[in-house]
């Protein structure tokens, strides 16, 4: 999800201008992406529902509605007749939802895919090595981006949190399941353009643990069900558990660190997607500095 509307959260305002910065980035870099590895990365922007499925997610999700409408963020909350004739695959017995018709998506697997592609067009040499520690690393700069191992290779405070999501799919033949991003307090759905769907996420404390379990399943697909009762229907593909890359205040380190030579380019915890374009552009600026 390219989502920095429905992500936005109290107290966290620098965050959300980081994310508001990169989202606005994304179709120039999508395209530019698009153009130098010749792969599509699934990038539209079609919008987000976040639904409120019963009285207390109402309650809670106007609060969070007032406060985008008070930081001038695109949002509408929509009463249940309404966003039902939006979307008419929600269930019948949500108590509303915010619109923020602004969110985008893209297909991480095919980003990365296609970095690598347009890299590789441009020049640059990718080795594979365990690296655990800056020590000895024969470069005169080094842009630290190893997401939740980041903290085990320098002395920066990044931790693991883990993430399971499902991978589901639509039927041959089967109406889409919905026509933008769903989100509730417990769950968010992506149905992808070609009929994949994905179903996420549980967020545990529990280090660099990446297997996957029943109850985060069942979980998953109830929270799913009950925004979404068409979600019974698609075809179970995977379940994949992953680890997000957290700092102790979830703002990312993005930049030149107080050692000499050492670029931060980590910490991106749930938006490393969204935050792609800028610290992309901010760690060549950083670059940059020493070539010029």
């Amino acid at each position: 999800m390219l989502a920095p509307v429905t992500e936005a959260d109290f107290g966290e305002d620098e965050l959300l201008a980081l994310n508001l910065e990169s989202a606005a980035a994304w179709p120039a870099f999508a395209a530019e992406l698009e153009a130098a590895s010749g792969m599509s990365v699934g990038y539209s922007q079609d919008g987000a529902f976040v639904v409120a499925v019963d009285r207390d997610d109402s309650e809670e999700l106007k609060r969070l509605h007032e406060l985008q409408r008070s930081l001038g963020l695109e949002s509408e909350w929509l009463v249940p007749s309404a966003a039902r004739a939006r979307e008419p695959g929600l269930a019948p017995r949500i108590a509303g939802a915010i619109d923020a018709p602004g969110e985008a998506q893209v297909d991480p697997v095919a980003v990365v895919a296609a970095l690598r592609v347009a890299a590789e067009a441009a020049g640059v040499r990718i080795e594979r090595a365990d690296v655990k520690s800056l020590d000895g690393v024969p470069a005169e700069q080094v842009v630290l981006a190893a997401g939740a191992w980041s903290g085990q290779i320098a002395d920066v405070r990044v931790h693991p949190v883990k993430g399971q999501l499902l991978h589901l799919r639509t039927r041959a033949g089967a109406a889409p399941l919905a026509g933008r991003i769903i989100r509730t307090p417990r769950c968010y759905i992506v149905p992808r353009a070609d009929g994949r769907v994905v179903v996420g996420a549980t967020s545990e404390e529990k280090g660099f643990d990446t297997s996957v379990d029943a109850g985060a399943v069942h979980r998953l697909l109830e929270s799913a069900w009950e925004v979404l009762p068409d979600v019974w229907e698609l075809e179970f593909v995977q379940v994949i558990a992953g680890l997000r890359p957290a700092t102790p205040d979830n703002r990312p380190l993005i930049g030149a660190s107080d050692t000499e030579g050492l670029i931060y380019a980590t910490g991106h915890y749930r938006n490393g997607i969204l935050l792609a374009p800028l610290t992309a552009d901010r760690v060549v600026k950083e670059l940059a500095k020493v070539t010029a």
